[in-house]
């Protein structure tokens, strides 16, 4: 019994459940990713034998407070942090057998007191027309490998039984070509703004959206019959309604009650419905298979029922949140019903939506905010209350979060997330306050290991003042769309093309005035400067393009946009991707391209077909991927040419704050003066800026310029920023800070290593002036930094840690923060942290991140964002300088020798204390942001944990770091070299929660998703990179070091 205690309780046993634990959640995030939530629940988390990991880490945890006397006075902090994650995981535990959860979905001026299970349920009602009998069985099934899945049970004596035969996720009905079948009409729509398909089968109708459409139907309420005639398509619909030829953009009208040619490839609106038929009718067999991975799909599952020795087999339609498309049949004297999906819970109280509340940004369709606001019905009281996002109701244990909504229907839908875990919440958020508590102590309370640390460095550091340092050469290196060529019959050169800009360009003077204009973007008010900026960096993938300013640049669109058909400004992709200048039928070494390149003579999209298929695909090769990123380039110009983005004109009075575009001014309703100024202002600033350009006499174009400026103050005043803030983010634009902070830490960096290399050899006085100037000028440069997030932060009106850019911005500041307060008595520290600061920056200034200022998702938009977000991406900081300070270690035990041995030693004696330091403050850092998060979760849409792959990740990097932590008393993993080495192999965890996560997985924190940056090529280099200066390392260790 004493051997297995041991077992239990020992330090091997904590090791071995961290990696485990930590493999099995990062595999799990793998499956959810391609086989959906559902899938890494049944094989992983709600499993018997993860939660056998979890009962082993109870045991274990608890035995430790025991095996290292953890109830003694000075070790009640490490108490404290074991104890919280004790209750933490019995909390979990009752979460997840107590506690449930759904989702309420009330329209607008109805009360209900019913939900929606979040469950999913194989549900049954048996009856023999007098008495019935009601079950609802919990099914969870795999999208992955087989699944087994029965139910018996006996109604009046007499038993039947239920058995699984297929499981068909994310279904749909699909035709499967055969000459013996029957022939369809194969129909795409798109009038719910999603794309649809649908199998029109011959001789029938078929109701899409109310709207009746046949094929080869003889029913004459028919609102649409498609039919051959000679083997020809007509169409005739009872409506009028008109069409567009894809290839040729040719448009024409469709006549009510008229037989007409039908033409496939192109776009047909009748009654409302936008439809196309892409292909030609063909013969064959329908069959419902498993599509591509779609939440928004349906499951169907395949049953047999089998009773008195008779078997039915039936297929249900169904899966979360639904419980409809029942099935109802009989075997003998036994009525059955049957149903896939939710079971309805019901509260003890009902909940009437008086008004469901949409906010959107200012001319746009994103939401801003949404709310409802209910009466709640109870026996004995009745109030009113606004549910919104992070703001909830919790009434007798029930709490409604504010989740989605639904506009579709005829009248507004609300949907609220209801959760039933008083009990769970409770324990775990105990668990989280001991947690909090704890952590922080550790940092400042006597006797600790941090405490121990910061008394080991003191002693090193009395030592390395008494004594000369002899060291080796250091060597750090890091390789770290109708419009077409049509227009102009003979092509301008380029040469002719720079000389037509440059002497038709803008005086800056004047362009400096524009750039205060305020134009509308994706609901968002930013200056002109702004706008120019990102549309130069988007299309041409750089800050300024041919010595223009991007101001200049579109003004020069604006003025002369039939030229710009002709400029080669659109960014084609690195030249080794000659599949796309091919498309074109462009030279190999074309590094920009026309906008002309991309239509033929007719006005064709050279590229469209290409387009549509790649998008299809949710595997896309390299070719493929920059396709359709050259696409969103074109449209972008395209429009911008158009005029159609250059929204700078509020209507008057419009709800939404909707401002518009110059040729949008005429469908839009002004009124007297103003719609003649809205239309004719533009006009004639472009004239008189090409007066301008040949006087040199600007007034009167600045003259309409500031018309324009005074009518967007005097209607658009509500959304319109201040001269402050405009002012703020043109020379934030402007000065661009963080490019150069790249510069300025990169170059002190390099600086500072040649420096304190130098030291290294000869302690001499003024090499150690130099080091401490050099030191304050990082602190400047960290100053600048801070003042740069700052004026970030008052631009956008939110806190700057909310998308990619961001984050990895705010990680540079956080390492330098960390680098200089836990590091300030070491130069090598600093140099480190500097060294890493600049190789961060460089990461965030790539062109695969946006460093655009964008809307604030409403999730957020909360206080939240500046604690949680904050403090977990904050972390991310000391662990990055953990790697930096784990590599300087690594490589001085590679360049020690017998001479410089003990001077060495002291150096990597430094460095790793420090580093301890640093990885316990992330670890504490990590730990108390991804619990924080999982009470904002909790607060907002009703659940603390729900293995979002984000805060799974944020969870498996803790395993890690706790890992690299805890092996100080784990025998055969002690030492210097193992802890350093770990710290850099650790540091991947964390590159997989953020870009992993961001870039690679979906889920609810995939805000800053984009493209994917991290190759399979960057992983081998950085795998090669640590197996050879850890294999260089660990000779010299074993020589040198090991005892």
């Amino acid at each position: 019994m004493r051997n297995i205690l041991n077992f239990l309780y020992s330090t091997r046993l904590t090791a071995f459940l961290f990696i485990l634990f930590s493999i099995a959640m990062g595999i799990a995030t793998f499956i959810e990713n391609d086989y959906g939530t559902q899938t890494s629940k049944a094989l992983v988390y709600n499993s018997w034998w993860f939660e056998g990991i979890m009962a082993f880490f109870i045991l274990n945890f608890f035995g430790n407070i025991f095996r290292y006397r953890l109830l003694r006075k000075e070790k009640w902090p490490v108490l404290m942090f074991h104890l919280s994650f004790l209750f933490i995981l019995i909390g979990a535990g009752v979460t997840r057998y107590v506690g449930y959860e759904g989702i309420m979905l009330i329209n607008e001026g109805e009360t209900t007191n019913q939900f929606l299970s979040e469950t999913t349920y194989l549900n049954l009602v048996v009856d023999d027309n007098k008495v019935q009998k009601i079950k609802h069985e919990p099914i969870l099934l795999s999208a992955l490998g087989t699944n087994n899945w029965s139910y018996s049970d006996d109604f009046k004596g007499k038993n039947y039984n239920i058995n699984l035969v297929n499981y068909i996720p994310w279904a749909e009905e699909k035709l499967i070509e055969d000459e013996n079948g029957v022939e369809y009409l194969f129909l795409v729509e798109s009038s719910s703004g999603n794309r649809h398909e649908h199998y029109i089968k011959s001789g029938t109708i078929q109701n899409i959206h109310n709207i009746l459409v046949g094929y080869e139907t003889k029913d004459k309420n028919a609102t649409i019959n498609i039919f051959k005639r000679n083997d020809s398509l007509k169409i005739l619909a009872n409506s009028e309604g008109n069409f567009q030829v894809m290839a040729t953009m040719k448009k024409g009208s469709l006549k009510k009650d008229s037989i007409q040619d039908f033409k496939l490839r192109s776009l047909y609106t009748v009654s409302g419905l936008p439809f196309v038929v892409p292909q030609y009718p063909s013969k064959g067999i329908m069959k419902t298979i498993s599509g591509p991975k779609d939440d928004k799909k349906l499951d169907v599952i395949v049953v047999d029922v089998t009773a008195n020795n008779k078997t039915k087999r039936i297929e249900l339609t169904g899966g979360k949140f639904n419980n409809e498309n029942t099935q109802e049949f009989s075997i003998d004297d036994l009525n059955f019903r049957l149903w896939y999906g939710a079971k309805t819970l019901e509260t003890p109280f009902s909940i009437k939506l008086n008004d469901f509340q949409l906010e959107k940004y200012p001319g746009s369709e994103s939401a801003a905010s949404y709310a409802s606001e209910v009466t709640l019905i109870d026996k004995t009281e009745k109030f009113d209350y606004k549910i919104y996002m992070n703001h909830i109701l919790n009434h007798k244990g029930y709490k409604f979060f504010q989740a989605s909504y639904d506009l579709s229907g005829e009248t507004e839908q609300t949907q609220l997330s209801v959760n039933h875990d008083s009990l769970g919440s409770f324990i775990t958020y105990l668990g989280y306050s001991l947690l909090y508590i704890g952590l922080i102590c550790i940092l400042f309370a006597k006797k600790t290991r941090f405490d121990d640390l910061k008394k080991g460095l003191v002693k090193i550091r009395k030592k390395k003042l008494s004594m000369s340092i002899v060291a080796t050469l250091f060597l750090s290196t890091v390789s770290l769309a109708q419009h077409g060529s049509g227009h102009l019959k003979k092509r301008i050169t380029n040469q002719q093309i720079d000389s037509i800009l440059q002497a038709n360009m803008v005086d800056e003077k004047h362009a400096e005035s524009f750039n205060k204009l305020v134009i509308q973007d994706d609901g968002r008010m930013k200056p002109a400067h702004t706008f120019a900026s990102e549309l130069v960096r988007k299309v041409a993938q750089t800050e300024n393009f041919k010595d223009m300013q991007p101001s200049q640049v579109l003004l020069s669109i604006i003025e002369n946009s039939r030229l710009w058909y002709e400029v080669p400004v659109i960014y084609l992709a690195k030249k080794d991707n000659k599949e796309i200048r091919s498309a074109l039928d462009l030279p190999d070494s074309t590094e920009y391209a026309r906008l002309s390149d991309f239509f033929t003579d007719r006005g064709v999209y050279k590229i469209r077909e290409s387009v549509a298929e790649a998008q299809k695909k949710n595997i896309q090769s390299y070719f493929e991927k920059d396709l359709i990123k050259v696409d969103k380039r074109v449209g972008l110009l395209y429009n911008a040419i158009s005029g159609s983005i250059l929204k700078i004109y509020p209507i008057p009075k419009d709800e939404n704050n909707k401002w518009v575009s110059q040729p949008e001014t005429f469908n839009t309703n002004f009124e007297g003066k103003d719609s003649v100024f809205v239309r004719k202002s533009l006009p004639l600033y472009i004239q008189l800026l090409q007066t301008a350009k040949r006087t040199n006499d600007y007034s009167k174009a600045n003259q309409v310029l500031e018309g324009i400026k005074k009518f967007q103050r005097k209607f658009g005043s509500e959304v319109i920023p201040s001269e402050k803030q405009i002012d703020s983010e043109i020379a934030y634009n402007k000065f661009r800070v963080f490019n150069k902070l790249i510069k300025y830490y990169g170059f002190t960096s390099l600086l500072l290593i040649i420096f304190v290399v130098m030291q290294i050899f000869k302690n001499k006085k003024w090499l150690k002036s130099v080091i401490k100037f050099l030191i304050f000028v990082t602190l400047c440069f960290f100053l600048l930094h801070t003042l740069g997030l700052a004026a970030r932060w008052y631009i956008s009106g939110y806190a700057p840690w909310s998308n990619a850019y961001e984050s990895i911005i705010f990680v540079a500041w956080a390492t330098m923060l960390f680098g200089l307060s836990l590091g300030r008595k070491s130069a090598l520290t600093i140099t480190a942290t500097a060294f890493i600061t600049a190789v961060t920056l460089f990461f965030a200034s790539q062109s695969w991140l946006d460093p655009e200022i964008a809307n604030l998702q409403p999730v957020l938009n909360s206080w939240w964002l500046k604690v949680h977000v904050s403090i977990i991406v904050g972390s991310y900081g000391p662990f990055s300088l953990g790697l930096i300070l784990g590599i300087f270690s690594l490589i001085i035990m590679t360049f020690t020798n017998e001479k410089n041995k003990k001077k060495m030693d002291l150096n990597i004696k430094e460095l790793t204390i420090i580093n301890e330091m640093v990885i316990t403050v992330g670890l504490i850092m990590l730990t108390i942001g991804t619990f924080l998060g999982g009470m904002w979760a909790n607060e907002s849409w009703g659940r603390y944990w729900g293995w979002d792959p984000k805060e799974t990740w944020a969870l498996i990097s803790i395993m890690v770091y706790a890992f690299v932590l805890h092996m100080r008393l784990i025998p055969g993993l002690r030492g210097r070299y193992t802890f350093n080495l770990w710290s850099i192999i650790a540091y991947a965890s964390i590159m997989m929660t953020y870009f992993g996560v961001n870039f690679y997985l979906s889920g609810l924190h995939s805000y800053a998703s984009g493209d994917r940056v991290i190759t399979p090529t960057s992983v081998f280099y950085s795998i090669g990179f640590v197996l050879i200066l850890g294999t260089l390392s660990w000779f010299k260790y074993k020589k040198y070091y090991k005892k």
